[in-house]
């Protein structure tokens, strides 16, 4: 079953055409990874997949939500959506606890017995149980994004999207990070969509990788095939490149 589906969708910003034509099948339980360059539109088409970045033409369903539809409800599309997003997006003023525990308690009026009890699991499996009261100026960088993928987490939601969840982080904190991610892929059915530059850790995790340039889907393939033999040009002219300097 699709669980995201892309059929000739295209977004502008103002003049500029940053997604063209995208056809996209996500599958429910399916782990895609989408890399490019930089600026190719791999954040914009991630955001567009919970409603943060609007369509101009084609159609877009997650979950069973059309979001061509100008009534569709957003807020009972994000239910279900998990983000991660690159710069971590805590609130500064409450712990890492009450961060986590925020949303449950919000959106899904979850007990707060039930809430704390869940949240303190999330925490223990980000590897942050000894930083539940801190808050998020005393965190290092992986730190703060591992506590923002287990408030991701605590919504339960079908889709998790990570969007660049490395790419505002110190060298050494990427593989705490990326270790993290790992963990939760080998251990859930949801479907996962990761935005990343980090190619042996795509290689890792994903099931099909998706190569955007210029806006548009260059290749689509599964993980392997990406990596040994793809089949467009400018697909292994990148992969030349960021495989080479590994």
């Amino acid at each position: 079953m699709a669980m995201i589906e892309f059929e000739k969708v295209n977004k502008y910003y103002d003049k500029f055409h940053a997604l063209t034509d995208i056809d996209l099948k996500i599958y429910q339980g399916e782990v895609v990874v989408i890399v490019g360059p930089s600026g190719s539109g791999k954040s914009t088409l991630i955001k567009t997949i919970n409603g943060l970045e609007s369509i101009q033409s084609g159609q877009l369903i997650v979950n069973g939500i059309d979001l061509s539809d100008r009534k569709a409800d957003l807020n009972a599309l994000r239910r279900d959506i998990g983000m991660v997003f690159q710069h971590f997006n805590l609130y500064e003023n409450k712990t890492v606890l009450e961060n986590v525990m925020l949303a449950p308690r919000i959106v899904l009026k979850k007990n707060e017995t039930e809430n704390k009890e869940a949240a303190m699991q999330y925490l223990i499996q980000v590897g942050l149980t000894s930083k539940t009261a801190a808050k998020p100026r005393e965190l290092s960088g992986g730190q703060k994004q591992r506590a923002a993928i287990a408030r991701a987490l605590a919504m339960d939601p079908k889709v998790l999207l990570f969007d660049e969840p490395t790419s505002a982080l110190d060298p050494e904190m990427i593989d705490d990070v990326l270790n993290t991610i790992k963990e939760i892929v080998s251990s859930t059915d949801k479907t996962i969509v990761i935005v990343t530059h980090e190619m042996d850790f795509a290689r890792e995790v994903a099931d099909r990788v998706i190569f955007i340039d210029q806006g548009e889907i260059i290749e689509d393939d599964p993980v392997e095939k990406f990596y040994t033999d793809p089949s467009q040009p400018r697909a292994q002219k990148f992969l030349s490149k960021v495989l080479i300097h590994k």
